[in-house]
């Protein structure tokens, strides 16, 4: 989501990220992305669209509760600024209402109205290691059209879920071929391709870490959450799982500080360790905001993992 119709809102990013046309002629493009992370605290925050799920109105949304009050994505921006102080966004691709070139132009200058930026953009599921060579190249198509549109605007980044048929597991090979076509593309762009440890079947921090390693393309990168792997109550598993994909991490990482299970069991999550490792592996880029369930509601909940996360990096 940057050059083109983004190329306003890329020249707005300032401190935060580079231009798109200045990391174009960089030396190290398109082989090694460069942005410029912001070093103040707040800066550093964002705010992904997934805990309000529930408000947002659009026809690829299945979470909207009807009993909530509704909010297009456009609104989405201005909310995360008045309500959090926060300028830095990462909607998710089922939250628009629609990808046609009106829309999302007047998305971007919603975007730019706030004083925001996308910092990351979260698509769905592909299915990257499916015995169905067709199926495979249906992902690779599904991310690249996302990647198109996080050029147009604006975002350094896709956030890319891995899926799979019931009862094919994880291929490491297979997903290696696929997800190596995808991250060339998406350095053709200068678009990262961030992976994260979401699902445990599909989605587990050494199964994606291996990948990384075996396409060894610098912009197929991990993207840590601290709590996913927690899901089951293994919290030893979750602090390997965190670290591990800390040394392939660029640019986001995702806060949370509560995990609920399917069964509906909470987990808490240990926010000083999380950060100790974070701290430790150098990561330098966004912290998101994901409150995922627990205690409160998204707003509350949004706003205690921005003062938590404040505290541990503010020193």
């Amino acid at each position: 989501m940057r050059r083109g119709a983004g190329a306003a809102l890329a020249a707005t990013l300032g401190g935060t990220l580079n231009s798109k046309s200045a990391a174009q002629n960089s030396p190290a493009s398109p082989r090694e992305p460069h942005l410029t992370f912001p070093t103040t605290p707040r800066a550093r925050l964002a705010v992904t669209s997934w805990p309000f799920r529930e408000f947002i109105d659009s026809p690829r949304n299945p979470y909207r509760n009807r009993q909530k009050p509704g909010m297009d994505l456009e609104g989405f921006p201005a909310m995360v600024s008045k309500e959090f102080g926060i300028q830095n966004i990462c909607p998710l691709s089922a939250h628009f209402h629609s990808t046609d070139p009106a829309y999302l132009e007047a998305f971007r200058k919603a975007v730019e109205r706030a004083g925001s930026h996308l910092v990351d953009l979260g698509l769905g599921a592909g299915s990257f290691w499916d015995p169905d060579k067709a199926k495979r190249q249906a992902a690779i198509e599904y991310g690249r059209h996302w990647i198109d549109l996080a050029v147009q605007l604006g975002s350094p980044s896709v956030r890319q879920h891995l899926g799979a048929p019931r009862g094919v597991k994880p291929d490491v090979d297979l997903a290696s071929q696929t997800l190596g076509e995808l991250a060339e593309y998406g350095a053709s762009k200068n678009t990262l391709i961030n992976l994260e440890n979401d699902d445990l079947l599909n989605e587990d921090p050494f199964f994606i870490v291996k990948v990384i390693e075996k396409v060894e393309n610098p912009y197929l990168r991990a993207l840590p959450d601290f709590g996913n792997t927690l899901s089951r109550g293994d919290v030893e598993y979750n602090e390997r799982g965190v670290a591990a994909m800390l040394k392939h991490a660029y640019g986001v990482c995702h806060v949370k500080d509560v995990v609920v299970a399917d069964t509906g069991k909470t987990y808490d999550v240990n926010l000083p360790r999380m950060f100790e490792l974070a701290k430790a592996s150098g990561f330098q880029g966004y912290y998101m905001m994901e409150w995922d369930g627990g205690p409160g509601e998204p707003y509350a909940g949004t706003r205690r993992l921005a003062e938590e996360t404040l505290k541990y990096i503010g020193v």
